[in-house]
């Protein structure tokens, strides 16, 4: 069964299209070092009655933002660990100045998910 990384974090929605660059530079960078999948999504109904605004409150989302989930998909919890020791040393995921980063890292949350369903 294959590896998931999940992250869900709050985006200023001003910052969104500096977030799609950042994340499709990353999200090439991850592919390229064998990644299998790379999605960046954006909340759309977030306020739903099954939803019950679970989703911005995980990411403690505020006024004038929105929430990303992403995820990247791997063969194994070994190939990702493979993976992401690839791409956190390839220099061009060297951030610079976290300051100017289109989200704020203490709020992003993080985790890795065996995959129970695969269909």
């Amino acid at each position: 069964m294959s590896y998931v990384d999940g992250f869900v974090l709050p985006v200023p929605e001003n910052r969104l299209d500096d977030y799609r660059v950042m994340a499709q530079q990353a999200g090439e960078i991850w592919m390229e070092h064998g990644a299998l999948a790379y999605k960046e999504c954006v909340g759309e109904d977030l306020n739903s009655e099954f939803a019950n605004g679970s989703f911005p409150k995980i990411a403690g989302a505020q006024e004038g933002e929105t929430v990303i989930l992403a995820f990247i998909i791997f063969q194994s919890r070994e190939h990702r660990d493979e993976v992401n020791a690839k791409v956190h040393q390839d220099p061009r995921m060297q951030c610079g100045d976290m300051k100017d980063l289109p989200f704020d890292c203490a709020r992003m949350n993080y985790g890795g998910f065996t995959t129970l369903v695969d269909l």
